[in-house]
């Protein structure tokens, strides 16, 4: 949907719902229940309606996955919910075509960046990968693959501490 100026509307949706949607998945697939620091949720969910600084879906998926992946508002199930919520803000302004790519994908990914392995640029470079392209570039696939071997080489040194 447009404004009037001709720029991209979003939809966005509130705390509540994402709340409900982390308890179901809390429910569905095992947990802790609850909230650790709620300000942490609204945080990104209230950043990614500033057009200036995340003027595009790619943008603002990308920080919506990220906030909820790494801020740790939920006791427990923060990767997951930033997945089901990412998906969720995707279908909800017309990217459905790519949802059930995006969940798929993310499920490593998400593990990736809640470790540090993944960060916010190159989770950048996946996303807008998912939305636009049937597969990864060779470049994104050895970015990834780089960032996964580093990760793996930082573990090997530190366990031969």
């Amino acid at each position: 949907m447009m404004t009037e100026d001709g720029a991209l509307r979003f939809f966005y949706f509130n705390i509540q719902h994402a709340v409900e949607v982390h308890d179901w998945i809390i429910d569905h697939s095992g947990g802790l229940v609850g909230t650790k620091d709620i300000g942490e949720l609204e945080s990104p969910l209230e950043h990614i309606k500033n057009d200036i600084y995340y003027p595009n879906m790619e943008r603002k998926l990308t920080h919506l996955v990220f906030g909820i992946n790494k801020n740790h508002a939920f006791n427990d199930g923060n990767k997951r919910s930033s997945i089901a919520l990412g998906g969720y803000f995707l279908e909800l302004n017309g990217y459905d075509f790519v949802v059930t790519r995006f969940v798929q994908e993310m499920e490593n990914i998400a593990v990736w960046v809640a470790d540090n392995v993944i960060d916010k640029a190159l989770l950048f470079e996946i996303v807008t990968s998912l939305i636009y392209e049937e597969e990864y570039s060779e470049a994104l696939k050895l970015a990834i693959a780089i960032a996964t071997l580093k990760a793996d080489e930082q573990k090997n040194r530190e366990s031969l501490c």
